[in-house]
């Protein structure tokens, strides 16, 4: 067995435990994560990850290294709003505290295999066809500006094609069976809202995907590094969602901040070759607008809008 192949077998191995201990173990009986545990469980991957990044450093190279830590850091960044979105959703089917826990644990599955066939093809594309690079630049530059423009959309999730697709292929109960996502009954298999929500979770992953990737393979074309980087950063959003459920609204800049990075990727992208932005001042950069955005939500907190009778 290769180098290589015994890095992608061990990676997979690590988190396959990992996830097993989360759910059969720490979370065996479905309970409402509090905000103290979501933080203790988001300092943990966060430390996961950075002890990855350490022995990347050590038995890789620094520049390895450094590519690993501005993906994962990108990739952290960019997935906040999923949070938005994830609260959403779990609010509009009205999910149980107690069972959000369960639904993002499976979702992150399904993102182990959307995201690898992701990265995979995106970096064939550059390798084989090498003006892909621009595109995507262009791709990100314009996802950046209408970021920042863009007026607050309301999401829907009863308008989400795959949902209408799903309750006309298959049975929905309309009601929850404590965290099952399947039941059975007179004779015939059902889905239970919760898959309804799994699914709706696993498509809202997909969608984000297209812009976070494109972004990390502007820091590095080695696979392994992207690839890591991101199910990191999806492994550490889950219980960072629950420690910031509460708080999405006070960081209200974020999203200006996120617009900003796609920007400055875009272009980094674009320029890759007439000028090569060195993985330092592009990491630099990152965290200091992540700094700046997080630093004008708590110097200028968000308005409430006087609602006048």
């Amino acid at each position: 067995m290769s180098q290589n192949t015994m890095l992608w077998v061990g990676f997979h191995v690590l988190v396959g435990i990992l996830l097993v201990l989360d759910l059969f173990v720490f979370n065996r009986k479905a309970h409402e994560i509090t905000v103290r545990e979501a933080l203790k469980w988001t300092a943990f991957w966060v430390g996961l990850a950075g002890l990855f990044c350490a022995g990347i450093f050590y038995w890789g190279t620094p520049v390895m290294a450094l590519e690993f830590a501005t993906g994962y850091i990108i990739e952290e960044s960019l997935s906040v709003d999923n949070l938005f979105v994830f609260l959403t959703i779990f609010s509009y089917f009205q999910v149980p505290s107690k069972y959000q826990h369960k639904v993002l644990f499976w979702g992150i599955i399904g993102a182990l295999v959307l995201r690898a066939s992701f990265i995979l093809g995106g970096i064939v594309l550059i390798q084989q066809f090498h003006f892909i690079i621009y595109l995507f630049g262009g791709f990100l530059l314009f996802t950046g500006i209408k970021l920042a423009i863009q007026q607050e959309q309301k999401l829907e999730p009863e308008k989400n094609p795959v949902l209408k697709i799903l309750r006309r292929s298959i049975g929905v109960s309309k009601y929850y069976y404590e965290d099952k996502f399947f039941i059975r009954k007179m004779g015939y298999t059902f889905a239970t809202p919760l898959f309804v929500v799994l699914v709706l979770i696993e498509t809202t992953d997909l969608l984000f995907a297209v812009d976070s990737i494109p972004a990390v393979l502007a820091v590095s074309t080695n696979p392994f590094i992207i690839y890591t980087s991101n199910i990191f950063a999806i492994l550490g959003l889950r219980t960072l969602y629950f420690a910031l459920a509460g708080l999405v609204n006070i960081f209200h800049y974020l999203n200006l901040g996120m617009s900003v990075i796609l920007i400055f990727i875009g272009v980094k992208m674009m320029l890759s070759d007439i000028y090569k932005i060195p993985i330092t001042v592009a990491l630099g950069v990152i965290v200091g607008i992540l700094v700046v955005s997080i630093a004008a939500s708590l110097v200028l907190p968000k308005k409430e809008e006087n609602v006048q009778e």
